[in-house]
């Protein structure tokens, strides 16, 4: 789900840092007890600790003295000061104080929110400093309440990719510690399942289990499986996609204990993500809409109480209640055709929106009513436009393949936007791209490139694995070509493309899943075969 950035970091603190640690928390005075932010051996960490009085603080810094294991697990943070993310637009009641409390329910501390980053959030306190908290630490019941103020579909749990393209649909993991270099033949595998059905979805990982989409039989069937990637249930979810490549198409997005999956046929489905049972179901031919020739592939996005998708026509985009299926709004001031890519919903200038690519050209909407807020034909007519948009720093990107290439919008004040540049280097057919650090990584033609964000300025082309599709984790790009199996891990940088590593996966085909790094594991999907391997440094 855009806006979401998460972050699962392990951080090396050494026993000189813990010390420093406990003499810290014990000079502070009581109300400043409740979250220090510590510096051991010039490195800047967060330890974060909610002290209900003196007393009961100081027994907690004793621990930490004996207890070394219990700081790693309450000191997940990074050398360098994370940037918060862009992406929220508070509710008027997330800046009232209110009282926090830990993952264990033993600590608390009363503050006011002020920013959320990708892994933890910026609250001030009663006497106006600000803390940082991870996100890993905080009760369900905060987490719940920041979906609620910050308009998120949802807060992932470290270690959680809960739609296409992860939670924040930029193709970004939040994972950290993973190796920078894989050993001759691939990184270690873990398992390897062959009975998912056909198709082309991604995993989506949430809760302990992994969900993935296959057509079996000419039924489109949802699996659930738990993280040794063996069953836990399945259940069918319509007829499946049989014509112009046969297959399951849009990955599950999963929210709030639910399940939400587009068919080929534009029949969205709600599922009870523990057991697979339907709560509810909706079609696009009910607004009006109708499939492209390949059928619907979009992976719903969520937002707040809203799941949105593209039945294409009249009505292109529609806003459901998440909990009921029931219309909220439908996109006014356009018509267009669904096409093949999914929504992403972003915050900017304060305003959130929605943005899509349709056989019209791009377009984006008032997240709030549906209403037209900009639109530009490039790729209009294109034989497929099947790219998801990337939002970053101000700007929206959006490329597409059958030699189309891309177009950068600068966004200005009250949902307003201008052509920035277009590009015939990074024409991508399915595979998407993500940006790092104002550079735009992605698919080229049967290649790759990188492209300068706000200048459009070409930086490299590379053959790499050949046409296909890339994730992004701790600084390194994973690339899954859409032929013959090929992944690698290659470095992510404006100075070029270097290979640190390949893999072969089996399957028949064309491969259109994409990678997906998630809680230390690499998920590949080719045909009707699951392989996830471990990535994690040792």
């Amino acid at each position: 789900m855009g806006g979401r950035r998460r972050q699962f970091v392990g951080t090396s603190v050494r026993l000189t840092g813990v010390l420093r640690f406990a003499i810290i928390c014990y000079s502070a005075s009581p109300r400043q007890r409740s979250i220090v932010d510590c510096r051991a051996q010039g490195k800047a960490i967060s330890a974060a600790n909610f002290g209900r009085d003196d007393m009961r603080f100081k027994a907690v810094a004793s621990l930490a003295l004996v207890g070394v294991t219990v700081l790693f697990a309450a000191c997940r943070g990074e050398a360098a000061p994370r940037q918060a993310s862009d992406k929220p637009a508070f509710k008027p009641e997330a800046k009232q104080m209110r009282v926090w409390t830990d993952d264990t329910g033993k600590f608390k501390v009363r503050a006011a929110l002020v920013q959320v980053g990708e892994t933890e959030v910026k609250l001030r306190r009663t006497d106006g400093t600000e803390i940082a908290v991870p996100l890993e630490r905080l009760s369900q019941a905060d987490r719940q309440w920041l979906v609620k103020v910050t308009g998120s579909g949802g807060v992932a749990a470290p270690g959680e990719w809960i739609t296409f393209r992860g939670p924040n649909r930029d193709g970004r993991s939040p994972d950290k510690g993973l190796l920078k270099q894989w050993p001759e033949g691939g990184p270690p595998l873990l398992w390897k399942v062959d009975n998912i059905g056909q198709g082309y979805s991604s995993v989506v990982v949430s809760g302990g289990t992994i969900y993935i989409t296959g057509e079996i039989n000419n039924k489109l069937i949802i699996f659930a499986l738990d993280m040794d990637g063996k069953q836990k249930w399945s259940v069918e979810a319509g007829d499946a996609w049989t014509v112009n490549y046969p297959g399951a198409r849009g990955s599950p997005t999963i929210d709030d204990g639910k399940l939400y999956v587009l068919s080929g046929h534009g029949v969205l489905g709600c599922f009870d993500a523990s057991n697979g049972r339907r709560l509810w179901q909706r079609t696009a031919k009910e607004f009006g809409g109708s499939p492209g020739e390949w059928g619907y592939a979009e992976s719903v996005t969520i937002l707040d109480n809203l799941v949105i998708f593209k039945p294409g026509g009249a009505n292109c985009i529609v806003a459901l209640d998440k909990h009921t299926g029931k219309p909220v709004w439908t996109s006014r001031g356009f018509t267009a055709g669904p096409e093949y890519s999914s929504c992403l919903a972003f915050n900017h200038d304060g305003l959130w929106a929605i943005t899509a690519g349709t056989r019209e050209g791009i377009v984006c909407v008032d997240a709030r009513n549906g209403n037209l807020l900009w639109a530009n034909n490039f790729s209009a007519n294109n034989t497929a436009n099947c790219p998801t948009p990337v939002y970053s720093d101000g700007y929206i990107f959006w490329a597409n393949g059958y030699g189309k290439g891309g177009i950068c919008l600068k966004l200005g004040p009250r949902g307003t936007a201008s052509q920035a540049w277009t590009t015939h280097d990074m024409q991508c057919h399915h595979g998407g791209y993500i940006i790092d650090n104002g550079y735009i990584y992605g698919n080229n033609g049967h290649g790759w490139a990188c492209i300068e964000l706000k200048t459009g300025k070409t930086m490299w082309r590379d053959r790499g694995v050949g046409k296909g599709s890339l994730c992004w984790a701790d600084g390194m790009l994973y690339l899954f070509s859409e032929s013959r199996g090929q992944a690698a891990l290659a470095t992510c940088s404006p100075e070029g493309l270097e290979i640190k590593g390949r893999v072969q996966v089996a399957g028949s085909g064309p491969s259109w899943a994409h990678p997906v790094v998630i809680g230390g594991r690499l998920y590949l999907r080719y045909d009707t075969n699951l392989y996830c391997f471990d990535v994690k440094a040792k």
